[in-house]
């Protein structure tokens, strides 16, 4: 169903993507064939994350199995993995000095391990040229399969991020092929098969939930020992996708925050730009 996309509240401007860092970064992941979830998913933080010179890589193709309602990122049948991908990322954090580096990626349902092996190769390539660079994953649900949750924790990474996205009530009509609860078990699987590792989720918000909904949904991440949570608004990236339903202010987003806080999370970020990945590194 298409719908009318709504005019944006003042808080919510941005500006558009320009200047010299922006461009180097743009023809880096260009020379390199890289996607990233800033470009995919239409980021509004794209121009502020590329001219400070870092980016979100976005492993495994840009089409995606599965088909959310929120989501900018194609989907259909995925292209086969790129052998190459790995090392390619990793020359990429090279050349950009990155101190953190955040990697994600599409939903692989066509693949036998849903591209755990795909991630744990390029967690590895960035550890062997830096060192010196921490590494957050934000993976897929693997279909809450134990082995290869067990295969990406393997790899070590720094932080171990999966989206629970939106609250309990909204799954069915925002994302149908996933699971509230799956979401949930496999940060919980994650804590449960490292519990040094720090997990990391995200909340959207502006869908249709009430407060008390995003309330019970930052609850139930604290029940299974989340360490790290972001909220932030959702923003229609076309029409064709779900509607914004509610802006929410600067100071409703502070009330979220120290309700988070209050709950025990060792960080919060929250603001309506806060994307997953958004300052991820500052956040620690």
């Amino acid at each position: 169903m298409i719908t009318k996309q709504r005019r944006h509240p003042d808080w919510l401007k941005v500006s558009l993507p320009a200047g010299t860092a922006y461009q180097q970064v743009a023809g880096l992941l260009q020379k390199h064939h890289l996607h990233t979830v800033c470009s995919e998913a239409k980021c509004p933080n794209k121009g502020e994350c590329f001219n400070s010179g870092t980016a979100t890589f976005l492993i495994m193709g840009a089409i995606c199995t599965r088909n959310c309602g929120y989501c900018n990122i194609g989907h259909g049948v995925p292209l086969p993995l790129d052998g190459a991908e790995p090392d390619s990322v990793a020359q990429s954090v090279l050349t950009l000095k990155l101190s953190y580096a955040v990697v994600t990626s599409v939903t692989r349902d066509d693949l036998e391990d849903f591209g755990a092996e795909h991630f744990y190769q390029t967690i590895r390539a960035i550890q062997a040229l830096n060192p010196n660079t921490k590494v957050e994953v934000l993976v897929p649900d693997f279909q809450g399969n134990r082995a290869s949750i067990q295969t990406v924790l393997s790899a070590n990474p720094y932080v171990f991020n999966h989206n629970l996205e939106v609250a309990k009530v909204l799954f069915k009509r925002v994302r149908p092929q996933g699971n509230y609860d799956l979401s949930l078990e496999v940060l919980s699987l994650a804590k449960e098969l490292d519990p040094n590792i720090l997990t990391k989720s995200g909340l959207m918000v502006g869908l249709g939930e009430s407060v008390d909904e995003i309330y019970q949904a930052l609850c139930d991440l604290r029940q299974v020992k989340v360490d790290i949570v972001t909220l932030g608004q959702y923003l229609q990236p076309r029409k064709e996708l779900l509607p914004v339903e509610k802006y929410y202010t600067p100071d409703e987003f502070i009330a979220l925050q120290t309700y988070a806080e209050n709950l025990g999370f060792s960080s919060v970020f929250s603001g309506p730009l806060v994307r997953s990945s958004y300052h991820a590194g500052d956040i620690l």
